[in-house]
């Protein structure tokens, strides 16, 4: 058994989005009447790309070119408001991802925050969520940050061994993420988060726990451990590098195991909150309907049955010629590549949604928004629950601790054959002639 498929992270995949014709943000500005949606910026800028990342972003662009993609962002938050102004959304969440939003400069950094003030209502209390890396974490950006703010910071810092950051590809070293974090830790964030990967070329169980260990005595609120994939067009794939799943899953036991022990609460496969945090504490969420809208180049949006976004890209030129095009765009209200989901597309993402995260999947909830019963819809799950991968807890359909290491094997079988068939094509249009999944799907 390959453990290790793929990260659903969302769903559907955004290599199955296709262009779209006829489809104005006007004609979905209802879902964002009232209050309690989300607001994402994409900051698609990196000092590198590590060897691991298929995300996009560019790397090598000067202060002219990040303000050149503001003043498109501007525009794109002007033309937003106007179509918004009947229906006067409010958003209780702001997340900063890319790329590496603290690539900007500290001035840039500042104007970001004042476009999303500027052309949005947000909410008091909001959550404000932003990403980071070693070296771009610097006293003076946490300032900007924690007068604008911020309420958590993620920072990448993968491992505390200098060769585990050259084999990945980062330009940190491991005594710049032990004073970043330090720093970050100093500035009294409501939730400071640190992400390691496993499963690294010459990685052992007591490599990673030695990462953690020294995690740990900077006490975060949160750890993800995230296992390396060595996706298509990253440069790991192109330096041939082979994922050893077994050895990864070896690194998995230990470090989850080890953060059990210290205190931490296992949320999903990757997420472990540290008990008597403030994310310890959080209240249960409904994902798959919420409502989120994304700025910037490579932000995906949620609004009712329709996702969109730019065209997926591949690093390299692919992602700066999106760019461009996004630079290029008089009218972003006009929505041309993107999917929309059938109501059997929306039940497969809600249980996604849920189940691979605990509490798990509410099954009243759920034949209340639907008006079936969850296992009638996929009855793999039934299968699921003899093997001890679910277990029924209070009304809830949760993973089990096998489940949970499970997720990125169990996940992708919840695939549709139609979205599954678009990821394929997708791949294959791009040069990889086995396509992207091999696991099988359940059909509704």
């Amino acid at each position: 058994m390959n453990r290790y498929v793929q990260y659903m992270y969302s769903y559907p995949h955004k290599t199955a989005y296709r262009s779209l014709n006829g489809i104005t943000l006007s004609l979905y500005a209802q879902y964002l009447a009232g209050g309690g949606h989300g607001l994402y910026v994409h900051i698609p800028f990196c000092q590198s790309k590590c060897g691991y990342c298929n995300l996009f972003s560019v790397t090598g662009q000067d202060r002219k070119a990040v303000d050149a993609y503001l003043d498109a962002v501007e525009r794109q938050c002007g033309q937003y408001r106007e179509v918004l102004r009947d229906v006067s959304p409010s958003f209780s969440q702001v997340v900063i991802g890319g790329g590496t939003p603290l690539y900007l400069s500290e001035e840039q950094l500042v104007r970001v925050f004042s476009l999303l003030q500027s052309f949005f209502c947000l909410e008091e209390g909001r959550e404000v969520v932003i990403e980071t890396a070693p070296n771009q974490t610097t006293a003076e950006k946490l300032n900007i940050l924690k007068g604008a703010g911020v309420t958590r910071v993620s920072m990448g810092i993968q491992s505390f061994s200098d060769r585990e950051l050259s084999a990945l590809g980062r330009r940190h070293n491991a005594w710049q993420a032990r004073m970043a974090l330090e720093l970050l830790r100093s500035f009294d964030f409501s939730c400071v988060n640190v992400d390691f990967i496993y499963g690294i070329p010459g990685q052992g169980p007591a490599d990673l726990l030695a990462s953690l260990e020294e995690a740990v005595s900077f006490v975060p609120d949160e750890i993800f451990l995230y296992p390396l994939y060595v996706k298509h067009g990253a440069g790991l794939e192109l330096a041939g590098v082979v994922p050893d799943a077994q050895g990864a899953f070896a690194c998995y036991q230990a470090g989850r195991d080890f953060l059990l022990e210290a205190g931490y609460r296992q949320d999903s496969m990757r997420r472990f909150v540290r008990s008597g945090s403030g994310s310890s504490e959080r209240t249960f969420v409904e994902c798959g309907f919420g409502s989120s809208l994304a700025l910037g180049c490579g932000g995906r949006s949620y609004l009712g049955n329709l996702h969109f976004c730019s065209p997926y890209a591949l690093p390299g030129r692919e992602c700066l010629a999106r760019l461009a095009e996004y630079e290029a765009v008089s009218d972003h209200t006009r929505i041309t590549h993107g999917f929309l989901l059938s109501d059997g597309e929306q039940k497969r993402r809600y249980l996604i949604r849920h189940l691979l995260i605990r509490p798990g999947l509410d099954r009243q909830r759920y034949r209340a928004v639907f008006g079936t019963d969850v296992t009638a819809d996929f009855s793999l799950l039934e299968d699921w629950e003899e093997r001890g991968y679910v277990e029924q807890k209070g009304g809830y359909l949760t993973l089990s601790g096998e489940g949970l290491a499970l997720s990125d094997y169990l996940g992708p079988q919840l695939i549709s054959p139609d979205v599954e068939r678009a990821m394929q094509e997708w791949e294959v249009s791009h040069g990889r002639a086995d396509g992207f999944i091999q696991g099988s799907s359940q059909k509704l």
